[in-house]
């Protein structure tokens, strides 16, 4: 009954900012936890130490290279890019050359020579499949780092909500037995229809930040491995050189685009990148490619989808590696 007497006895005035004091609180309570979120933000993802590199660190296309045939009539074309990717390909021809030579003459020396050889094959190829595992698992942290931001938000948009609903609920069953109770005990027919009018412009006033219960977070990404695939650059700030290659190899006689080139154009044809007016794009392309700023909930669970269609695509490496491999064991010697 005492929440029915101050309603009715309550100063307009008064009444309007009891209503937005609790607001506001809500408000300052949520940005006081997305604050401490921010400061427990300590990303650890970021480990790589990619060093500078030119356009003549990466690996010439392998289809402007001379390529043993004693390679190509055993290997696939897929084995040999991944190799030509990881710089092996002399490598691989000299040992095959060596296998043919340990057949017509078997010693002992040549064939130390074919092991050795083949430990530095393996070395490189298990050093480029840590390579993919350490950009991959940097790729996946960063993204469960931008989906944790967005549950946060989701949360506190949640919670924010549930309460706007709940106080909309209270004032509007409240503000309906007062109006009755003041209609039944006032000789001020006006009164009960003035106080039902605010009790109404309260609720959708409550109704209106429902709607735009949409809070943002700063979360910064320095170090961004999406803005070298949307650049195309010639060079990656983020992926060594021997993925770098193979996101962005394309077989000139299959007409097909690069890994990288593919990533942009699902980013673009499934809308993860906007496509309004420039203002809106060159906004959503400094938030996503540069080093961060304000994000919603919304835009954080884009980023992290698009973090993971990226290490999908770079874990793609290591089915090659697989194959090279398995194909390179058939050049046995004994």
């Amino acid at each position: 009954m005492s929440t029915y007497f101050l309603l009715i006895h309550m100063d307009k005035n008064k009444f309007w900012i009891v209503i937005l004091s609790c607001i506001i609180l809500n408000s300052c309570a949520g940005i006081k936890e997305s604050q401490k979120a921010i400061f427990l933000d300590k990303s650890y993802c970021n480990k790589q130490i990619v060093e500078k590199y030119t356009e003549d660190h990466l690996p010439k296309s392998i289809h402007n290279l001379y390529l043993d045939s004693s390679l190509t009539n055993r290997l696939s074309m897929s084995s040999l890019n991944i190799a030509n990717a990881i710089g092996i390909l002399d490598l691989l021809t000299k040992y095959y050359n060596f296998m043919s030579f340990y057949r017509m003459h078997p010693t002992t020396e040549t064939k130390i020579n074919l092991i050795e050889m083949m430990q530095q094959i393996n070395f490189k190829i298990n050093v480029a499949s840590l390579e993919v595992s350490a950009i991959s698992s940097e790729l996946d942290c960063e993204e469960e780092r931008a989906s944790q931001f967005a549950n946060y938000l989701k949360d506190k948009e949640s919670k924010t909500e549930n309460n706007l609903i709940i106080g909309s609920i209270i004032i509007g069953a409240s503000g309906a037995i007062a109006a009755e109770f003041i209609s039944n005990n006032s000789s001020n027919n006006n009164l009960a229809s003035e106080f039902t009018i605010g009790v109404s412009l309260i609720e959708a006033t409550l109704g209106v930040a429902i709607l735009l219960n949409k809070k943002k977070i700063e979360f910064r990404h320095p170090v961004n491995a999406l803005s070298d695939i949307w650049t195309n650059s010639a060079v990656s700030r983020y992926f060594p050189p021997s993925i770098w290659y193979y996101l962005n190899y394309e077989n000139p006689k299959k007409n097909e685009k690069s890994l990288a080139k593919l990533l942009v154009d699902k980013w673009l044809i499934f809308g993860q990148v906007s496509k309004g007016n420039d203002k809106s794009k060159n906004k959503m392309y400094d938030l996503l490619f540069g080093e961060g700023g304000k994000y919603s909930a919304d835009q954080l669970k884009n980023r992290a989808e698009m973090l993971d269609q990226t290490e999908s695509y770079v874990s793609l490496m290591k089915q090659d590696l697989k194959k090279l491999s398995f194909e390179i064991e058939k050049l046995s010697f004994n």
